[in-house]
């Protein structure tokens, strides 16, 4: 097994070198013509380079044992690169046919021309993509739900999943969050998954748990894991501490009565497995609920969709996705998932996907938008005897 993943890590950096490497080989190409005479090209301009490929790598491989200011800023200028490369890898085969293409049209120096050109496209994604991630947005859901709810006509439920709470994403922004959620009120506020991203260092450094117990929902906080929470052995149990501390409820495979409103169920992610557990079918975790009342599931990914539905959910809640996060990745997790984001219906069963209010990587998000969800159940009222 050791072998394996030191073998599939060796194939990894051989492969990332080869293309950082196709990167640099053309920027020191532009460089030497935009700088003739400054040596563009040599260690002056490869050691930066270098330095800039691999940040990313070195703070996420650092960070495991420590976690200091100066590791966060090269993280995040190395996350900032990871999303840049994806779009030089993307760009830089058509501006080498637009350079040839210009040069038989005797264009003067195509190269440079078109070098500016992916220079301004990248620095425009990059602060576009920028503003998206960290600048969330509310999306708003009203749905029928015909059922009733302790005499209330209807539930407003606050949803955030994807934080990936960590080294990138931190106090400000879950403090923004929290001020938002509180402005609309809700009853219940759900966190479908991902919570942090793997290492709760930063979470208990920065003492996130302390923002988290700013949320005001007088029905409570609940939470399920997601593939970036740590849910086995020791960290596990840290995480579910830190949980506990910060007023949320973990829902681990469990099915609770929530005020007598509502029956709420949370599963363990999908991946599971790799912490030695077995993700419980849904069908045994609603044996003895009350289905007579609204039937909430918090599932972290978009999977399992008519298995809801059959069980007699009304309401599936998930993440994961980040709809792609990167353009074109959508076109990918459409295929992938049930749905990667929005909102679909089937007869008395809804669904809602969000892209999350975080990121994985870069805090890039280009053909999707960090948010939050605000949805308003519209109940029946409960008939009188």
């Amino acid at each position: 097994m050791k072998g394996r993943i030191a073998g599939a890590i060796a194939i990894f950096l051989l492969i990332y070198s080869l293309l950082q490497w196709g990167i640099g080989w053309h920027g020191a190409a532009w460089l030497r013509q935009l700088l003739p005479g400054a040596g563009a090209g040599g260690a002056a301009f490869w050691l930066p380079f270098a330095l800039l490929a691999y940040a990313y790598l070195i703070g996420r491989a650092l960070s495991v044992r420590f976690d200091a200011a100066p590791l966060r800023a090269l993280m995040r200028v190395g996350a900032y690169w990871m999303a840049a490369m994806v779009y030089l890898i993307l760009m830089l085969p058509v501006a080498d046919v637009a350079v040839w293409l210009l040069g038989l049209a005797g264009v003067k120096s195509p190269a440079l021309f078109v070098g500016w050109c992916v220079v301004v496209a990248l620095v425009g994604l990059i602060g576009y993509g920028s503003w998206n991630a960290w600048r969330p947005v509310a999306r708003e859901f009203r749905l029928r739900v015909r059922k009733p709810a302790a005499g209330r006509t209807t539930l407003r439920i606050a949803v955030a999943s994807d934080l990936h709470l960590g080294a990138l994403v931190g106090r400000r922004h879950l403090e923004r969050l929290v001020r938002d959620v509180n402005t609309f009120e809700p009853d219940l506020v759900l966190l479908p998954g991902d919570v942090i991203d793997d290492d709760l260092a930063p979470f208990v450094k920065d003492k996130l748990a302390d923002v988290f117990r700013g949320f005001r929902a007088r029905l409570g906080v609940y939470a399920v894991t997601g593939n970036h929470d740590p849910f086995g052995g020791r960290a596990g149990d840290a995480f579910a501490e830190a949980m506990a501390s910060s007023g949320i409820r973990m829902l681990m495979d469990e099915t609770i009565d929530v005020g007598g409103e509502l029956t709420l169920v949370g599963r363990l992610d999908r991946s599971a497995g790799r912490y030695g557990l077995r993700r419980a079918d849904l069908e045994p975790l609603l044996a003895g609920a009350d289905l007579r009342r609204p039937v909430v599931l918090m599932d972290h990914q978009p999977l399992g969709f008519a298995e809801a539905e059959a069980a007699g959910v009304d309401l599936m809640l998930s993440g994961h996705t980040h709809r792609g996060q990167l353009a074109p990745g959508h076109l990918i997790t459409r295929r992938l998932f049930d749905l990667d984001w929005g909102y679909v219906s089937r007869g008395a069963f809804h669904a809602i996907v969000s892209s999350g209010y975080g990121f994985w990587g870069p805090p890039i998000r280009i053909g999707s938008r960090s948010e939050w969800i605000r949805i308003t159940l519209e109940l029946e009222p409960r008939k009188t005897e």
